[in-house]
């Protein structure tokens, strides 16, 4: 596939800007993609305005997709895809919610699978199911994850708060879940999180809560470092995970891939790889 991308200064545009400054991604179905801004067009065809390549026209039939893109995606000439899964890290949540008509699906190592919805723009809801009814009619867990999240300052701070509670079909007195808390400081691109949750099972609260750390960073158009840390005690033994990798947007969806680490004493191997898909669905950032 071959990207023609505009590369923009801030003189790019400089005498059209006052009276149109929309810039548009065209991909055209032979696998092309252009970026600029439409000079004109009509039933026909679009003639459509580049820096590197001027004014070039493009029959409508042959466009793929046609698409607004924020100026804050365009980056040393190059068009930063938004993150596909900007409200969580490798599995935990952040302070940003998904906005109304928002949602994803995403799987970790094929087995887990989770959705997640706005309602709101304050206001999420999803759930998931680990299948192990294909393997000879297993219990299998479910699970609903209510939360809500605001901005205190707009890409600066953000809260959120919401519930993980889940239940194991084939089995009784089997539910599960946590309740949790968190504060998100940054942007949805470069951010870190502090989170604190109580954990239940079977009927019962746990005893101290769990604490949590995550930060995600944004290192270019495609590639994101991420880290996800907890830490537990329980009867009176401290137990931590670390966890180290990377985001790869692949378009709008992404790829995940880290490294779990325990840390505890008596753990002997090094740490168990990560590697989750998320595809975004509804209305898209």
């Amino acid at each position: 596939m071959v990207l023609f991308v505009l590369k923009l200064s801030t003189t790019a545009f400089s005498q059209s800007t006052e009276k149109d400054t929309t810039i548009f991604r065209i991909e055209t179905r032979d696998g092309n993609e252009f970026v600029g801004k439409i000079a004109s067009e009509d039933s026909v065809r679009i003639n459509f305005l580049t820096e590197t390549l001027g004014q070039i026209s493009i029959l409508k039939k042959d466009i793929k997709s046609l698409e607004k893109v924020d100026v804050q995606q365009i980056r040393d000439g190059k068009v930063w895809f938004p993150n596909p899964q900007s409200t969580r890290y490798f599995w935990s949540p952040n302070g940003y919610g998904l906005r109304k008509g928002e949602g994803y699906y995403q799987n970790i190592w094929v087995l887990w699978n989770q959705f997640a919805y706005g309602v709101t723009d304050n206001f999420s809801v999803g759930g998931g199911i680990i299948p192990l009814f294909l393997f000879g009619g297993a219990p299998t867990p479910v699970f609903f994850t209510p939360k809500f999240s605001f901005p205190v300052e707009k890409n600066k701070f953000n809260i959120g708060a919401g519930a993980l509670v889940g239940t194991v079909l084939g089995e009784s007195g089997t539910s599960f879940g946590i309740l949790y808390g968190l504060t998100t400081f940054g942007t949805p691109d470069n951010n870190v999180s502090f989170g604190m949750g109580y954990g239940f099972a079977g009927g019962e609260w746990a005893s101290s809560p769990m604490i949590n750390f995550n930060g995600m960073f944004r290192l270019s158009d495609r590639w994101y470092f991420i880290t996800e840390n907890y830490y537990v005690n329980t009867n009176g033994e401290g137990f931590g995970l670390l966890t180290f990798g990377g985001r790869w947007i692949i378009k709008k969806a992404a790829l995940d891939f880290g490294l779990v680490v325990p840390v505890q004493p008596d753990i002997a191997f090094i740490g168990v790889p990560w590697l989750g898909f998320t595809v975004p669905f509804g209305k898209t950032q």
